[in-house]
């Protein structure tokens, strides 16, 4: 993409935004006012859902009925045993929406990052290049939080403030030009003005609406696992760039770290395959020996790792956020933040829209917020599948060049500073919920 096209979407999404906040028309289709507040309902109550329901109830008040519809719901609380790194960005989200003070205790600031460069076989790994300091005074540029107590904190937020969580999902919906009629599960039909799936990666709500989605298999699987060490991590994560793929130890409160282990395809399958013992002795290959004995905590799972993108994030009173719409590698732990950048993004436009009187399940407020969102997605999808394919080979020549790189990169501290406003969520054009900013 030119540099010039990029210029264009940049600035069309706030001249966008002022169009709207002025009720102005745009040459789309004709503003619709809205006769009577329709509910809004959401597929999927993972971290997404949740969130967006909760920011949606935040900013509409509760003249409109926001429902969550999942089958998950009825697990509560959450036994998910992963953990999620949040970046600065999403945590002001969190923070806005009145739930970071409950997850703060459990959450394990990350101040410090290294990143190596070596094949598994080899004696020392040499740091290439670190990433240390803070987005703000006392502000790291992000925390690690284990799954279940972000996900129980959304959901009692959530029912605190009148959000309807219903343990079933969504069937079937049929869209008409006034609203769409949503059924769930149980039988009952809700008339709404918006249905936003955030179903997951095999979204039937995506499928239901034949939006195809374009993307490839890295012929990678990811081995996610939690560890306790001997000694303390100090907040520090390490990203270890092995010829398979990346070795991400991530820290968690106590001396205990998240692994994301990345192999090709076959390899992870004998690997999963391995007695305890032999997958103990795996993983300490990997490991390494700086933070002492190293011991699984949980059973270690395993899952394809690939790069999607929906052909469209929106259809006809349907709107798709998280893995619904998109798919990324998670070499650089940017795949939760995606989808919560898309929920600031659906929120605020949903918001505005209903404060001028406009149906904010009408197609150019939902094209709003697919243009906002779609190129960062695209470009996101770029970054990440490039650092893949570089990093991610046994070539000795790839591997001295971007040595290099990375060595350029450790010793110019402006070019660190981008990155790391890059990483914690802050560039390009942010959300107010991403700023800290409630609706």
């Amino acid at each position: 993409m030119s540099g010039r096209t990029a210029a264009v979407i940049t600035t069309a999404v706030p001249a966008c935004f002022a169009q709207l906040r002025h009720g102005r028309k745009n040459s789309g289709a004709r503003a619709r006012k809205m006769t009577a507040p329709r509910s809004i309902v959401i597929g999927g109550g993972a971290f997404a859902g949740l969130a967006l329901a909760l920011a949606l109830r935040q900013g509409l008040g509760p003249e409109v009925p926001v429902i969550v519809a999942d089958p998950a719901l009825a697990l509560r609380p959450s036994r998910d045993p992963r953990a999620t790194a949040i970046v600065a960005a999403c945590r002001r989200l969190f923070e806005a929406l009145g739930v970071w003070d409950e997850v703060a205790p459990t959450a394990q600031p990350i101040i410090d990052m290294v990143v190596t460069d070596s094949a598994l076989e080899d004696a020392t790994r040499p740091v290439f290049l670190t990433f240390a300091g803070e987005v703000q005074p006392g502000e790291p540029f992000a925390h690690m939080v284990e799954n279940k107590y972000l996900i129980e904190a959304l959901a009692k937020r959530a029912e605190a403030e009148g959000v309807e969580l219903r343990a079933t999902p969504v069937t079937s919906y049929q869209s008409r030009a006034e609203a769409t009629m949503v059924t769930l599960g149980d039988g009952s039909v809700i008339e709404a003005s918006l249905l936003v799936a955030a179903d997951g990666a095999k979204s039937k709500l995506r499928e239901r609406a034949g939006i195809s989605t374009y993307g490839w298999d890295y012929d990678q699987t990811g081995i996610v696992v939690t560890v306790a060490h001997e000694r303390d991590h100090n907040g520090c994560a390490e990203e270890h760039f092995l010829p398979a793929g990346p070795f991400a130890i991530l820290p968690l409160t106590g001396k205990r770290s998240s692994l994301v282990w990345s192999e090709s395809r076959a390899d992870a399958a004998k690997i999963m395959a391995l007695p305890d013992a032999q997958f103990q002795a795996e993983l300490e290959k990997r490991f390494g020996l700086r933070l002492g004995e190293v011991k699984p905590l949980d059973k270690p799972k395993a899952f394809p790792l690939g790069y999607f993108v929906a052909q469209s994030f929106i259809a006809p009173r349907l709107a798709l956020i998280g893995d619904a719409a998109h798919v990324i590698h998670p070499i650089a732990g940017q795949g939760l933040n995606m989808g919560l950048k898309d929920v600031a993004a659906l929120a605020e436009v949903v918001v505005d829209a209903a404060r001028l009187g406009i149906d904010p399940g009408q197609v150019d407020v939902l094209e709003r917020y697919q243009r906002w969102r779609r190129f960062d997605t695209m470009a996101m999808g770029v970054a990440t599948n490039g650092l893949n394919l570089l990093f991610s080979n046994k070539s000795p020549l790839l591997r001295s060049v971007r040595d290099i790189g990375l060595g350029i990169v450790d010793r110019l501290p402006p070019l660190k500073e981008v990155f790391i406003r890059q990483a914690a969520g802050l560039g390009g054009e942010t959300p107010r919920l991403l700023k800290g900013e409630a609706l």
